[in-house]
Order: C-alpha cells, then sequence, then structure tokens
C-alpha cells in the first residue's frame, strides 16, 4: 500500500483512517497509528459527522499502539470500560505525561537509567503497577524486578498486577494481548509467569530486606520505589548505609546487561539509594556511556500553583499543598516539606533548626539577675549515641544558652562533666531524660552535687509514648 498516494487522493475519514491504522499493525508502524487516531480524535469532536464511527476508529488505532509498545495508549485502552471518573490515568494525564516521557523513553531503548521524584499519593505507585503489567505481556519472556522498602508494598503491588490481568470487566489487559496468559503464580514467594513457566520469572515483587539472591535474575525492567521508609531512615546514618548497601549488593546485582533502571519516589535525603546512585552516574567516568534522566514534579509550580489539581477532584489543589506546607513551617520542619513534596531533599545529620532561624550573642550575660537557670539533659551512654546537656539563663522570654555539652563518651566522663556544668553555671533547676538508665545517671549526678554542697531541683521527664520518634525528635 502507498500510503502517500493513498493520502493525495482521499481526505481524512473513517474509512481511510481504519485502513491506516490496519497498515500501521501490518507494518509495526507506531507513526501511521498515532496519525489515524490523531484524525480520529479530530473528527470525533467534530458533531454530526460519524462520531461513532470516529470513535471505533479512534479505539481501534489506540490498540494498535499500544501492541506496538506506546505505554500511554496502552494506559488509555487498559480503561476504555470505565467510566471517566473512576479511570487512573486519563484524568492525571496531563500532569503524569512528564513521568510517562521517561518511561516511554526506557521502553524504546533511548534511556538505560530513569529517576523520578514526586510528592506522595499522586499516583506513582499505580502508574509503576500498569507499567508492570505492560511489559510482562509485551515482553512475555522477559524477567522482572519491583522492589520497595517494606513486603506490605510489594504484596500490594503484586495483589494489584494480578488484579488487572484477572479483571476484564475493568481492564481491557486480556483484550489488549488476547495471547497472554498467566502460567504459574506464587503468592509467597510474590513471582508469576507469562505464557511459560521460567526460573527467572515474569515479575518477582521483593523488598529491599527480602531474600534477593537467587529470586530474580532481572533483563527486562528493575524497579525501585520508595526504598527508604521516611524521616526516620532519612535521619539515621547507618539506616542510610545500609539501604544503599543493599540496593548495590542485593537489588542492582540482579540485573544482567541491558535491563532498564527505574527510581520512583520521595527524596528524603541526599544520600538516598537514588541520589548515590546519581552522584555516581554523574561523577564518575565509568558510567560515562549510561543514557539517564532524572526528573523532579513538585508539589507546587514556580507561581506557588499545585501541579496534581487533577480532574474529578481526585487530585491536591493549590489550598491543599499550601496548608501542608505551613503545618510543617509551624513546627520548624521545612525540611521534610522540601523533601516530600518539592522533592529537593538536604542532608538533615544535625541540621533540623537552620542556621538562620539562630540568634546568637557575643558572649556576656545580661547584667541583671536572670529569672530561672535551667539544664535540658538528654541522657546517652556511648555506644555511638550522643549525650547532650544544654544551660538556659532565662531573661522574661529571651532565653541565653552559655554551655552545650555535645559527646559519644561514655558514662564514666560525661557524668561528671554534667555535674560540673550544673555546679558551674549555678543551674537550679534540671530535668534528665527518663530513658533506659535515665534514671541511675540522675542519681548519680544528683549524689555528686550533693557531695559538693550544690542544691538543685532535679526532675524525670519521660518521652512521650503517643508521638513517633521523627515528631520527638523535631
Amino acid at each position: 500500500m502507498d500510503i502517500d498516494k493513498l493520502r493525495q487522493r482521499a481526505l481524512s475519514t473513517p474509512r481511510f483512517d481504519r485502513m491506516l491504522a490496519d497498515y500501521a499493525a501490518a507494518e509495526h508502524d507506531r507513526f501511521l497509528a498515532k496519525e489515524a487516531r490523531d484524525n480520529a480524535s479530530r473528527g470525533s469532536k467534530r458533531l454530526g459527522e460519524n462520531t461513532q464511527e470516529w470513535l471505533t476508529v479512534y479505539w481501534y488505532a489506540t490498540l494498535v499502539l499500544a501492541r506496538e509498545g506506546d505505554f500511554e495508549a496502552y494506559m488509555l485502552y487498559l480503561e476504555k470500560n470505565r467510566k471517566p471518573a473512576e479511570r487512573f490515568y486519563m484524568p492525571r494525564r496531563a500532569q503524569l505525561q512528564p513521568a510517562v516521557k521517561v518511561i516511554q523513553d526506557l521502553l524504546d531503548d533511548r534511556l538505560d537509567e530513569g529517576y523520578i521524584s514526586m510528592p506522595p499519593r499522586v499516583g506513582k505507585t499505580t502508574l509503576l503497577m500498569f507499567l508492570l503489567t505492560y511489559v510482562i505481556a509485551l515482553r512475555p519472556d522477559s524477567s522482572n524486578l519491583y522492589s520497595a522498602f517494606s513486603d506490605f508494598i510489594t504484596n500490594a503491588m503484586y495483589a494489584g498486577v494480578l488484579e488487572v490481568i484477572r479483571d476484564p470487566t475493568t481492564y481491557a489487559w486480556q483484550e489488549i494481548f488476547p495471547q497472554a496468559k498467566i502460567a504459574f503464580t506464587n503468592a509467597k514467594d510474590e513471582t508469576l509467569d507469562i505464557e511459560r513457566s521460567k526460573r527467572y520469572h515474569s515479575l518477582t515483587t521483593r523488598s529491599l530486606y527480602g531474600t534477593l539472591n537467587g529470586a530474580c535474575d532481572c533483563n527486562g525492567f528493575l524497579i525501585a520505589d520508595d526504598l527508604l521508609s521516611g524521616v526516620e531512615e532519612a535521619l539515621n546514618p547507618d539506616r542510610l548505609s545500609k539501604a544503599w548497601i543493599l540496593t548495590d549488593n542485593n537489588l542492582l546485582a540482579r540485573c544482567k546487561q541491558g535491563a532498564k533502571k527505574l527510581f520512583v519516589g520521595t527524596r528524603w535525603a541526599t544520600k538516598d539509594p537514588a541520589g548515590i546512585r546519581m552522584s555516581m552516574l554523574d561523577e564518575n567516568t565509568d558510567f560515562r556511556n549510561l543514557r539517564w534522566e532524572s526528573i523532579n514534579m513538585p508539589a507546587l509550580n514556580e507561581k506557588d500553583e499545585s501541579n496534581f489539581d487533577y480532574k474529578f477532584g481526585v487530585g491536591f489543589n493549590t489550598d491543599f499543598y499550601k496548608q501542608r506546607r505551613a503545618s510543617f513551617e509551624s513546627v520548624g520542619d521545612e525540611a521534610s516539606w522540601l523533601a516530600q513534596y518539592m522533592g529537593q531533599p538536604i542532608d538533615r545529620i544535625g541540621t533540623l533548626i537552620q542556621p538562620e532561624d539562630i540568634r546568637t550573642y557575643n558572649g556576656e550575660l545580661p547584667e541583671i539577675e536572670p529569672d530561672a537557670i535551667l539544664e535540658a539533659c538528654d541522657v546517652a551512654w556511648g555506644g555511638g549515641y550522643y549525650l547532650c546537656s544544654m544551660v538556659g539563663y532565662v531573661y522574661g522570654s529571651e532565653v541565653y544558652i552559655p554551655s552545650i555539652l555535645f559527646t559519644k563518651a561514655d558514662k564514666y566522663v560525661t557524668r561528671p562533666r554534667v555535674a560540673d556544668q550544673i555546679e558551674k553555671f549555678g543551674v537550679r533547676r534540671a530535668q534528665f531524660e527518663k530513658n533506659n538508665g535515665g534514671d541511675e545517671f540522675r542519681e548519680w549526678v544528683s549524689n555528686k552535687l550533693a557531695s559538693c554542697d550544690h542544691h538543685s531541683i532535679i526532675m524525670r521527664k519521660a518521652d512521650p509514648m503517643n508521638v513517633g520518634k521523627e515528631q520527638h525528635i523535631l
């Protein structure tokens, strides 16, 4: 068929564009299939001009595109039988297209690795679920691996993939891939095969902290979805280090040459697994031939307006995000707002209070009697944990801090130093955290002060039981 000659003789009509789509299917030509679909889309919008015929051609051309590797066409056709307000992709299409483009570039072998930062609850995990249902059918001989920070998330992903495949009423997966059949499933191991049972399965979902060695030999897509659990892990350098070691030694090691890598999630820290990997790609010349792209999709744009105000009210408008920002700012935790919602992670070890928010003085206290001299001590016994003891001189609403003891030394060093600090600065009331061993530490200091004839009110305070560790830190 000479398409150019046919174009010269015919205007765009349902019959012509159906022929164009048929030719595209026979020749595996996505460009022509897109032309047919675009023509049909324009035709269906011209009321009274064969609307139903145009819609039939539109969906047929979309089906051709889906079978030829167009991820967006797949998602559109997958949900064509659902009501518009119940669909996942169509209401979010305009906002999610940057992420879809990165995925398409991986599918088309224009990229080797992709990194996408997105706020929570905007649809990233469902987008990845659709991608997995696509690649296991489009390329049934490939082995694909999905990983997240917990078994709960990987179990949910496994169940979601099976739901899409097995529910022909809601999803058109079986219509798109009529030859693709489930050959094997194992819910305990979170594995499944398409078309035939294989040693390395079509899909394996496994947490970063689960057993990965021998579980998968990934030659398709490796998808890492939120490898950090949240701020508590981001604040702990040991857990950050462990997350990267597991990513490098267990997760990335499962990839064969040519496997595509996609990291998606919240960037809690610059030294999270995605950050370390991107720094490596950017700085190490051994990776200079790898093609990769990183995009950040923040909650608010440069006009301070929501980037995720989806149709049918399924997203988050500008007011929602501004209120979330105000909530973080009210407790001085702008770092979590920037990381979780704006995709701007920072190294937060020791920087929960920003330097610009700290008032300093020249070391000379006011020449008047203070209203109170207080001390607060966060007790630690050494072993890598820090003790912090601070003295505060109170003048009305102002507090001057002339002394801070911050050390990883063990109790035989810290107990006498805290006692000396209290005596030297004339502390009248001291408060010790009541943690494991806190009472013993407090009693030792109290007895030491008594032997020096220094009288202070020594109190203890327990951690609130109904507050998470990260909130307590803040």
